[in-house]
């Protein structure tokens, strides 16, 4: 069983691997970004199954997630000032 702590101004979670189902994803990056702050998920995608389960996630909760862009991110967008 795994059991979840909540932390204030955590900004960052990172899916190492994709969980089973949308609603596990939404419980895992929700973690980003409470208590009013800003957060950022990223999650790495590397068999066919996380794309299943990636797409699974667009379409449970229409929206679009994009690849990570190549230049990198501007953390102030994501971070808490």
């Amino acid at each position: 069983m795994l059991l979840s702590i909540d932390i204030e101004r955590i900004n960052l979670a990172i899916n190492y691997d994709l969980p089973a189902d949308a609603d596990s994803y939404l419980h895992r990056v929700g973690r980003a970004g409470r208590f009013g702050t800003k957060g950022l998920a990223i999650s790495f995608v590397s068999t066919d199954q996380d794309q299943e389960v990636l797409k699974a996630i667009e379409k449970r909760f229409e929206v679009a997630l994009p690849e990570f862009p190549k230049e990198g991110i501007d953390a102030s967008t994501y971070m808490a000032s």
